[in-house]
């Protein structure tokens, strides 16, 4: 799962999807957290991003109504789309599944194309597959670093 802050206390609002997550996920992970510049928006504040993994027995809709919830704790409203947030939580991957359903997209299909999503996840999982490519998480990663 990606987190990512741009409103407000950034570290706190990753801090408390953190802590949540500790029921949500089975032996979770954090990874370091990065500040970035917002892509595909303009005039925004930067973003507080990092990711966490583990595992989980739940369908992916089920993660994804759990990871709302977390968000619209920290107060998350969707005005229009790439509104700035104080939380947002993304389901990257679930495993070898995948879904494209009206309600869900896993993995997430913009994942693979976002260093602020891949430079965490190479931090604690490189050798994580991406089961629509077949490549690890590092190679996409050491791929992105060649085309740009």
């Amino acid at each position: 799962m990606a987190l990512g802050s741009n409103q407000g206390a950034r570290d706190t609002h990753l801090r408390h999807a953190v802590a949540r997550l500790q029921s949500v996920l089975d032996e979770l992970r954090v990874s370091s957290f990065i500040d970035t510049v917002p892509q595909g928006v303009a005039d925004q504040p930067s973003f507080l991003n990092g990711v966490v993994v583990g595992w989980s027995a739940d369908q992916p809709e089920e993660l994804l109504r759990q990871l709302q919830e977390i968000e619209n704790e920290r107060g998350r409203e969707r005005p229009y789309v790439g509104a700035p947030r104080t939380l947002d939580i993304d389901l990257i991957t679930v495993g070898d599944l995948v879904v494209d359903s009206p309600r869900i997209v896993v993995p997430h299909p913009r994942f693979r194309t976002r260093r602020f999503v891949l430079e965490p996840l190479a931090e604690l999982v490189p050798d994580l597959v991406d089961p629509v490519t077949g490549l690890t998480i590092q190679q996409l990663l050491d791929q992105l670093d060649t085309s740009e």
